[in-house]
């Protein structure tokens, strides 16, 4: 079994081994040590990267049947001795985000009763699954401020083994999944838990901890949340943007808020003035049309196209022609690559515009359908549509 230095020191960042084993990964090439500083994906925690004798290591991982930690490389490495290098920035941002994990879900267990079911260290956020819901901002400001007070404190953190009976006694946060000696990290006066991944020393150095977010999960709650350099990256990130916006609407960063809050109404009362207005053009447009309209006995006949109009407004127009008395409205809109069709009659007319579109869409390669009052439909020809609306009209003006 390949000995783990990564147990030893976490802060180790080279070493060298020797190859005992060479195998193929898929279609990578794959190397088992003798010794290893690279961690391989365990327990919610991602593998390490970085080199064996220059060669980035791509992947690494755990094989079952021996337990020896398996290195895919990028390509070949030569010789039977070999000088590793951790991405030490990954690792020890792994390091920050796990421990900052134990805290956080020990600070749950303290402030509300709550336990994490499962952990998943993302590549750009962590999350932990807990087993209570609904969560309100103010439980979590209490959890963070739980975990804060515990970071500040700058508390040590052991990692160390133990077999079954020394195992009883420990106040464990949770039972192991395994058996066997079981490795232990334990962060002083606060948390106990079985675990297998790489930490911080202090837990002061884990840095900020930070929820990000928090969302309903079937009976639980899903926590997002960030420590070290990415809370504080997370913070540059949005501190930069309330400033900008800040400066843009001629703002202190405390009346931001405020500042919002009066352009969304404005904006809000802006397009409910520019629907009122489009709606009165709609009448203007519709009376345009009524007076233009061709007389077929006792009905009017309005027939028009448009070229790259709102589809919506077109069939708006459609009905409110057909809101007047003796009125037939065949509409065609013009797109490019495609053609649309809307029809319209007055509620005291028997014409059957559903029918009536069908016809006529089969013309511009479509079809269509809706009720004897009001129908649409379209096809993909375009070049077509005064075709198709001087056949719907010539059906219309010979049913009288």
């Amino acid at each position: 079994m390949t000995e783990r230095l990564f147990y030893q020191d976490p802060y180790r960042r080279q070493f060298e081994a020797h190859i005992v084993e060479r195998l193929t990964v898929g279609h990578r090439p794959g190397v088992v040590l003798d010794r290893t500083c690279f961690y391989p994906t365990s327990g919610g925690q991602p593998h390490d990267t970085g080199t064996l004798e220059g060669v980035p290591v791509v992947d690494v991982f755990e094989r079952e049947d021996d337990k020896a930690i398996v290195h895919v490389l990028a390509g070949e490495i030569e010789g039977e001795t070999v000088r590793g290098e951790i991405n030490w920035a990954r690792r020890f941002d792994h390091m920050q985000q796990h421990t900052g994990q134990h805290i956080l879900s020990q600070a749950f267990v303290q402030v509300l009763g709550a336990e994490t079911v499962s952990f998943h260290l993302g590549a750009e956020a962590s999350t932990i699954d807990v087993d209570r819901a609904p969560l309100t901002a103010a439980q979590l400001e209490e959890v963070e401020a739980r975990a804060s007070e515990v970071v500040f404190a700058d508390r040590p953190v052991r990692a160390y083994f133990v077999g079954e009976e020394e195992l009883a006694r420990l106040p464990l946060r949770k039972p192991p999944a395994v058996r066997g000696p079981i490795r232990i990290v334990e962060v002083e006066g606060f948390d106990c838990s079985p675990c297998g991944g790489t930490h911080c020393r202090r837990t002061g150095e884990v840095g900020l901890i930070k929820i990000t977010r928090a969302e309903r999960r079937r009976q639980g709650t899903r926590v997002e949340f960030l420590c070290g350099w990415r809370a504080l990256t997370d913070y540059r990130r949005k501190d930069r943007t309330v400033n900008e916006l800040a400066q843009r609407f001629s703002v202190g960063t405390w009346e931001l808020r405020e500042a919002v809050e009066r352009l969304a109404a404005e904006a809000k009362a802006c397009r409910r003035e520019l629907k009122a207005a489009r709606e009165r053009l709609l009448d203007y447009e519709a009376a345009e049309l009524w007076a233009e309209a061709e007389q077929c006995g006792d009905f009017r006949l309005v027939k028009h196209i448009f070229v790259d109009r709102n589809g919506e407004e077109v069939k708006r127009l459609a009905m409110r022609l057909a809101e007047r008395e003796g009125c037939v409205a065949l509409l065609g809109l013009r797109e490019e690559g495609k053609a649309r069709l809307f029809f319209a009659r007055s509620a005291d007319l028997a014409y059957d515009m559903g029918a009536l579109i069908g016809e006529a869409c089969r013309i511009v390669g479509g079809h269509g359908g809706g009720r004897p009052h009001l129908a649409q439909g379209g096809g993909p020809e375009a070049a077509r549509v005064e075709e198709a609306l001087d056949f719907a009209r010539r059906l219309v003006a010979g049913t009288k």
